[in-house]
């Protein structure tokens, strides 16, 4: 269960995140109110991730994976550019979040 939790925590970070530019530096009240209750649910769940998950991990996997996740959202919706080097960056940061995964499982 706590992986789900963890994934739907990255899920509605990454939301919130992909919406910030619309809060306008906050002030567009409605945009506001769905970005902070998105990143307080998010922590929330993370709450109970680490109860079964080691902060460490956790915290790694939701920032590394929300950080990947935040960067295609970005150019692909976004139409922010990314170089070569910020696409091998972003393949390292999902390498380690899988790497992490998987050391987790032994």
């Amino acid at each position: 269960m706590a992986p789900a939790l963890l994934a739907v925590a990255i899920v509605v970070e990454v939301g919130a995140t992909a919406v910030l530019p619309r809060a306008q530096g906050f002030t567009d009240l409605p945009w506001t109110f769905v970005v902070l209750v998105g990143y307080g649910l998010s922590i929330a769940l993370l709450a109970v991730v680490v109860k079964h998950i080691p902060v460490a991990v956790t915290y790694a996997v939701w920032s590394g994976a929300g950080t990947a996740l935040v960067a295609m959202i970005g150019a692909l919706w976004l139409k922010e550019p990314l170089s070569v080097a910020q696409v091998a960056c972003l393949a390292l940061i999902i390498l380690g979040v899988v790497g992490l995964n998987l050391a987790g499982t032994h």
